[in-house]
């Protein structure tokens, strides 16, 4: 089924769009950005020129995908939340309301290159809770929040995470361990190689 965009909403000509999208009233979608088939793209969604997007996606009302930045397929991001330039997010990432992602530790209106860019990664099945901040890294360092890893919400995080690791506070630490699920299994004092099983089938070794 081809796409069709909303009253009020502006696709660039050159931007790639997939198969059976919903683009809402007034999203934005520049020339040179690439949404993949099936995505959802709200109203007053922005996703900007040399943005890419995967398949079976929703951005919400308002949120803000930036040059440079990538979505990997079947994310979820809430309402505004804003995915800068240097951000990678892997396939299944949630990412609640008013979340953003930073990308220059020492930033100046006035100053900007690439040479200030500080990378994000955000492995598979992440979820990252409301009103969080992800703190990139260095210039030339990754911040990398692992596989199925949970944030929550109103939380800062400025270190990497491990896979299945929960995270919350300001600055955020280690609070325990979570399943692909979402299900807490550990409290914080589990042992490196600690394999973890949940009541729903799925189990993984504790990596810190």
């Amino acid at each position: 089924m081809p796409t069709k965009a909303a009253a009020g909403a502006i696709v660039g000509s050159r931007a790639e769009i997939g198969e059976d999208c919903v683009i809402g009233p007034f999203a934005v979608i520049e020339d040179a950005a690439k949404v993949g088939r099936a995505t959802k793209v709200w109203h007053f969604a922005h996703v900007r020129s040399g943005a890419v997007i995967g398949d079976a996606c929703i951005l919400g009302k308002g949120a803000y995908v930036d040059t440079g930045a990538v979505v990997g397929n079947g994310c979820k991001l809430q309402n505004n939340v804003n995915v800068y330039n240097g951000v990678q997010l892997g396939n299944g990432v949630f990412v609640g309301p008013n979340a953003s992602f930073t990308n220059d530790l020492r930033p100046r209106a006035a100053l900007w290159g690439k040479e200030r860019l500080g990378l994000t990664i955000v492995d598979d099945g992440a979820s990252i809770g409301a009103n969080s901040v992800i703190v990139c890294g260095k210039p030339g360092e990754t911040r990398r929040l692992g596989a199925h890893c949970m944030v929550g919400a109103g939380s800062v995080v400025s270190c990497n995470i491990p896979p299945h690791a929960l995270v919350k506070g300001n600055p955020a630490s280690l609070a325990g361990w979570v399943c692909k699920c979402g299900r807490k299994l550990a409290g914080r004092d589990a042992k490196a190689g600690t394999v973890l099983p949940c009541s729903c089938g799925e189990s993984f070794t504790v990596v810190k």
